[in-house]
């Protein structure tokens, strides 16, 4: 702990700046995520299962050189995972089509929401109300929401509907995190992105098959980019990175996401955002820094 803390303290180090910029280039790639869902000639949900399935290759060979088993899991952790798999399946498939109707910078901060919905989970295992900073945050990200969704029901009600699919992908997102809290200290980080894969491909190919969407697509790009920035660039990132910043320099790396993504939409869809949009974002965002702050 002392060895991360001095990290952080002094950036000048240069594997301290490595680091800083691992966090960064992993954020502003997640960013990009939702651009590539657009651009997808498959379905929004079939575009989630390529996502998890191309690069299970890449996370399997991380495992094995990495010395982390892929058997020999309990089976109360497997089932924990499965669970948890199936939560982040179904949270792919909201984001993704929340994506389809929403601006691109709205569905990257709902789509973020969760860590507020993890810090509620922790009032609730803790037992006791909110301090004082919490209750900020609970008024900013209430407010911010409020603002943007207003927003969003002055251009159409499905820019409306977009905003709902993209908290409940939020929702989602912080059940699957919650779910896999123990899983986490079993099981190396790859091998559970492995199994996490496994588990919810199936999920997302038969729910894009249920809901008629086109899933082989005619043009790889969109979804070969999607795979490698989401999930090699992204999360493959993140698991190297994390363990060295405390929650509040993540949650502030994390509000790289709504910013790339706001400018992607008013550069590629001509998206463009307002005064009080900026204004409900920059609520919702200080709340999600507060909120990974108090996971701290």
């Amino acid at each position: 702990m002392e060895k991360e803390g001095a990290l952080e303290a002094n950036l000048a180090a240069p594997r301290g700046w490595l680091l800083l910029a691992g966090l960064l280039v992993a954020n502003v790639a997640l960013a990009l995520g939702p651009w590539f869902v657009r651009l997808a000639d498959s379905g929004p949900v079939a575009a989630g299962f390529w996502r998890l399935l191309l690069p299970l290759p890449f996370f399997v060979l991380m495992a094995r050189r990495t010395g982390q088993s892929l058997g020999g899991i309990p089976c109360r952790t497997m089932f924990w995972i499965w669970l948890g798999a199936i939560t982040f399946g179904l949270d792919l498939a909201a984001w993704h089509v929340g994506i389809e109707y929403t601006r691109l910078g709205n569905a990257a901060l709902f789509g973020n929401s969760g860590s507020l919905v993890v810090m509620f989970w922790g009032f609730i295992m803790a037992r006791h109300l909110p301090h004082r900073f919490e209750w900020l945050a609970i008024a900013f990200a209430l407010a911010g929401t409020a603002i943007l969704m207003g927003r969003s029901l002055e251009i159409s009600t499905a820019t409306l509907i977009g905003d709902l699919f993209c908290l409940a992908a939020g929702l989602l997102y912080a059940v699957y995190l919650i779910t896999l809290q123990d899983a986490r200290k079993h099981i190396g980080a790859w091998s559970l992105l492995v199994w996490v894969s496994l588990f919810a491909c199936p999920l997302l190919l038969a729910l894009a098959i249920a809901l008629g969407e086109p899933v082989w697509p005619q043009q790889w790009g969109p979804l070969v980019a999607l795979a490698f920035f989401s999930q090699i660039v992204g999360q493959g990132l993140l698991v190297w990175v994390l363990r060295h910043f405390s929650p509040l320099v993540i949650g502030l790396a994390l509000l790289t996401q709504p910013a790339v993504a706001a400018l992607t939409g008013y550069a590629v869809f001509g998206e463009v955002l307002s005064p009080l949009d900026l204004l409900g974002m920059a609520m919702v965002g200080g709340a999600l820094v507060i909120a990974r702050a108090r996971r701290g």
